[in-house]
């Protein structure tokens, strides 16, 4: 039996929490060894440089956010095209959307290379950077954006190995690439002395590593597809098929990076830069959380897509149940580590400012708040995307990103401060929990009666 058929054999067969465990292993160890790229930059930046260039860094956060929003764009709207064409059997539309999303890939990073570097300054200043920390920032950003191509090919063909059934490859590519890039940084940062720079070369030549090795993945046999050299030539109603999914998770990474730099703006005037340096460790803290819960839900889309595609109403509506009382239980875990342990967290950045833990200790407390009901709406909104629609998946993510958030993040500050900039998050997590609650009813709904049709077709 070829790898493509035990692929297949698995993901149509296969009971659904074996098959869940073995595709949340490696996700899990992915993600959270991605998450570590920003986490050690944090820390070794924090401990060895200071609080201010641990602000700077903070500041080129948002655009960060921005380039993983393309990489989002195309490599999960690829990913989920390519799980719903294997459901159908259909592995030759599966290899021209992996060819297409490859072009894609690379134009779309020298785009962002080019423009970024035209207009780096501007944006700096838009998400809060000042004349004290923008040497720093400036700095960092500098080279990230040279390392652009190697950051969105690496991360979007790592989600296309994920999402064609190959869940441990990916864990490795993320194995290879952020363990390179937590021993380079002590290397460049203290032993050759280069401060953020080294920080933001450890991150680009750990990202080229990684995508070199993708990018071998898929011209090798071991690969239940094949990146080839026939399927780039653009189609454009393929591009179209893939960015149509795609759109959810690339709107929500702009609204993300959109209110990141408000939160930086606010931080400034209601707490000064420290403020933005304790946003900088919340941020890199609640993101390592929540990327545990993510982890859930790519052990799911591939199971999700390829079942949805089969017309496997049964097996859909059994994983997603399942993903849903993962992603919770490990969203009310990480909740209980924030409340708990808020300073030890705090200190693991930087140990010197009194300032920096006392802010980024009430910080921590209050934006994690509402920790436990995000965990479920990360779930149903990626669901959506998995079975193909994008505009319910945006709605919902758009909902906790911006529709609810940023009105709150605006109006709250002025009366209550900067215990008002950190309580815009959980009101918003709640608010939208709510909603999101509405349309998974509707969901389990619609799937109990696809079910109980096809029972009766059977009986």
């Amino acid at each position: 039996m070829t790898r493509q058929q035990k692929n297949v054999r698995a993901l149509e067969f296969q009971s659904i929490p074996g098959l869940m465990w073995k595709f949340f292993l490696p996700a899990f160890a992915g993600v959270i060894i991605n998450s570590l790229y920003n986490v050690v930059d944090r820390i070794f930046i924090g401990q060895g440089v200071g609080a201010t260039a641990l602000s700077g860094l903070s500041a080129v956060f948002p655009i960060m956010i921005i380039m993983m929003a393309f990489g989002m764009l195309i490599g999960t709207g690829a990913g989920v095209r390519v799980s719903l064409n294997m459901g159908k059997k259909n592995f030759a539309r599966a290899e021209l959307v992996l060819g297409n999303a490859f072009v894609l890939m690379v134009v779309v990073a020298i785009f962002i290379m080019v423009v970024g570097f035209i207009v780096k300054e501007p944006l700096l200043r838009f998400f809060g950077v000042n004349d004290e920390t923008l040497v720093y920032a400036n700095d960092y950003l500098n080279i990230i954006l040279f390392g652009a191509i190697f950051n969105i090919v690496g991360y979007s063909l790592n989600n296309l190995i994920r999402s064609e059934g190959s869940a441990k490859v990916a864990m490795f590519s993320m194995l290879i690439s952020a363990g390179l890039n937590l021993i380079l940084d002590p290397i460049f940062i203290f032993g050759l002395n280069m401060g953020v720079q080294g920080a933001a070369w450890a991150t680009v030549i750990s990202q080229f590593f990684l995508c070199a090795w993708v990018i071998w993945h898929f011209r090798s046999p071991r690969s239940t597809l094949n990146l080839r050299l026939v399927n780039f030539k653009i189609h454009w109603d393929i591009v179209w098929y893939i960015v149509s999914i795609g759109f959810a998770p690339f709107s929500m990474q702009l609204a993300s990076s959109v209110v990141q730099g408000t939160f930086n703006v606010q931080l400034v005037k209601y707490g000064g830069d420290i403020a933005v340096g304790a946003m900088g460790i919340v941020m890199s803290v609640g993101m390592l959380l929540v990327m545990s819960a993510i982890a859930v839900n790519m052990a799911a889309q591939p199971i999700v897509g390829f079942n949805y595609g089969a017309k496997n109403y049964k097996r859909v509506r059994q994983t997603l149940l399942i993903a849903l009382v993962a992603a919770t239980l490990i969203s009310v875990t990480g909740f209980m580590l924030a409340e708990l342990f808020p300073r030890a967290i705090i200190k693991l950045f930087n140990n010197e400012s009194k300032e920096l833990l006392d802010i980024g200790t009430m910080g921590l407390r209050i934006y994690l708040a509402a920790l436990p009901v995000v965990g479920f709406q990360i779930i149903i909104g990626n669901y959506f995307q998995a079975i193909g629609k994008a505009g319910l998946a945006a709605l919902i993510s758009l909902m906790r990103q911006v529709i609810v958030l940023l009105p709150v993040l605006l109006i709250l500050p002025k009366y209550l401060g900067i215990q008002g900039v950190w309580m815009a998050g959980p009101i918003a997590d709640i608010f939208s929990a709510l909603i999101a609650a509405v349309f998974l009813f509707r969901e389990m709904n619609r799937l109990n009666r696809a079910i109980h049709k096809q029972e009766l077709e059977m009986a």
